[in-house]
């Protein structure tokens, strides 16, 4: 699902709020998720999940086009948590298998 698909399943949900309105609120989380994110801030959204910032230490790397060892700095990268609710759901629900070919 995209952010515009969001944005419009939202709107469909609602009578209150303008297209406008819904993409103004959805941006908003977005945002605030982000810039807690980006102050190393933990973001938890009960039932749904939380957001955290790992940190990925620094390493010795490799150029993959020449083979020549780099320095890799230590970065960091968000991370997403789900919730026992939405870990339940995804085990309920039935994936349809691939057909295999003949």
């Amino acid at each position: 699902m995209t952010k515009s698909e969001l944005i419009s399943h939202v709107f469909e949900c609602t009578d209150i709020l303008t297209r406008q309105q819904v993409e103004k609120v959805v941006n908003g989380v977005f945002e605030v998720i982000g810039s807690a994110l980006a102050q190393n801030k933990k973001v938890e959204i009960r039932g749904f999940g939380s957001f955290h910032v790992r940190k990925k230490r620094a390493r010795l790397g490799r150029n993959p086009q020449n083979g020549i060892p780099v320095s890799v700095a230590e970065t960091r990268i968000p991370f997403f948590r789900p919730s026992i609710e939405i870990k339940k759901q995804l085990i309920e629900c039935k994936f349809p298998t691939q057909k295999s070919k003949k």
